[in-house]
């Protein structure tokens, strides 16, 4: 019997089979995508950072934010974040100071040497946009077609957290 009403049986399990696959390679293009930046640093020399810490710097970019902040960006999980914004600190790859409204809050921006580091990562992304469309992999309107498709997920999943149904 269908759990959904208003489709076939078949057509229920094509569609609860494509969406656990979709969920598979979504997970499993995230944990490439950190193999893959690991790797790049590994064959530059640059031992001390992480995969993790080495997109949370890209993902920071120019801008000076809270933990807090990333978190509801939807980039990171709270105790992950604290941990390496405060290792990031630590190495020397970020500076930080407590917010002069909050002072609980503490905000952070890149130093020279994590600006380094977002400088490869965005060397790296570039020759990979480049290979995508050079290898006849995807150009601008399959990506483009992806993004808009996981932003749709991304809208129907916030809403499931925000409402229920």
């Amino acid at each position: 019997m269908s759990i959904h009403p208003n489709l076939p049986e078949r057509a229920e399990a094509d569609l609860m089979g494509g969406y656990l696959e979709s969920l598979a390679l979504v997970e499993r293009l995230h944990r490439l995508l950190l193999d893959v930046i690991k790797d790049e640093f590994e064959r530059i020399g640059i031992l001390e950072i992480n995969a993790v810490q080495a997109l949370l710097l890209f993902n920071i970019g120019d801008n000076e934010v809270t933990a807090g902040e990333l978190k509801t960006r939807g980039y990171y999980q709270g105790s992950n974040v604290s941990y390496n914004l405060k290792k990031l600190v630590e190495m020397g790859f970020m500076d930080h100071q407590r917010c002069q409204v909050d002072r609980r809050s503490v905000r952070v921006k890149l130093t020279e040497r994590g600006r380094e580091i977002r400088r490869i990562m965005e060397g790296l992304f570039a020759r990979h946009a480049e290979g995508l469309e050079s290898r006849g992999v995807m150009g601008a309107d399959g990506i483009a077609t992806i993004n808009s498709s996981l932003k749709r997920v991304e809208r129907y999943w916030t809403d499931q957290i925000r409402y229920i149904y």
